[in-house]
């Protein structure tokens, strides 16, 4: 089974889901690590279903066509469970910042200084939305958070990660930029000194 199958069961061991439902949940809750294209949900529930793992039945509306409505199976549970313990496998690591930093140093100063700002402002305002989402979910279902067994808790254990990581990357950026910006204030006054 693929990872985006895997993400899929996460979402319906919470809930029954139409596809539709799938690909909004997929860019909110699951969005913020884990992404997919609406043209690769569907393929997959189809997989799903052939392997056992979900089933789904049709729910007729009006005014507007029928739509099926998946749900998780037992078999798509205990795979779901034995998947959540296994380590994930080691994928090389692709930030596309880190390489401009690697080569920072024959940019223009001003403007990676710039670029680096910008990318703190980037992360932070991300931060400053997960820290939002973190204290409704703490107003609203406290005791909860700390229980390992709850679906809640491991939506709060998602949260808390992307809390770090966002604010780790905010403040790299701020001292790349920080970094690069005393440089320029230095090589200035180096300036001024050798005209004096």
């Amino acid at each position: 089974m693929t990872t985006l199958g895997y993400a899929i069961l996460g979402l319906l061991s919470r809930e029954d889901l139409s596809g539709y439902d799938l690909t909004q949940r997929m860019k909110g809750r699951v969005g913020y690590f884990w992404s997919a294209r609406h043209s690769q949900i569907y393929p997959e529930l189809a997989r799903l279903e052939e392997g056992g793992y979900v089933t789904h039945s049709v729910v007729e509306q009006q005014e507007r066509p029928d739509k099926k409505v998946y749900g998780i199976t037992a078999e798509g549970l205990e795979a779901l469970r034995e998947w959540a313990v296994q380590p994930p496998v080691p994928k090389p690591t692709r930030d596309e910042l880190v390489l401009k930093a690697y080569s920072v140093w024959l940019a223009d100063q001003e403007e990676a200084a710039r670029m680096f700002r910008g990318e703190e402002s980037r992360h932070g305002e991300q931060l400053a939305h997960y820290e939002e989402l973190r204290a409704w979910m703490e107003g609203e279902w406290g005791e909860d958070l700390a229980n390992p067994e709850s679906h809640r808790f491991a939506t709060y254990a998602t949260l808390r990660r992307g809390i770090t990581y966002e604010m780790g990357a905010a403040e790299w950026c701020r001292w790349v930029a920080d970094s690069i910006e005393g440089e320029r204030s230095g090589e200035k006054e180096k300036q001024r000194g050798a005209r004096s």
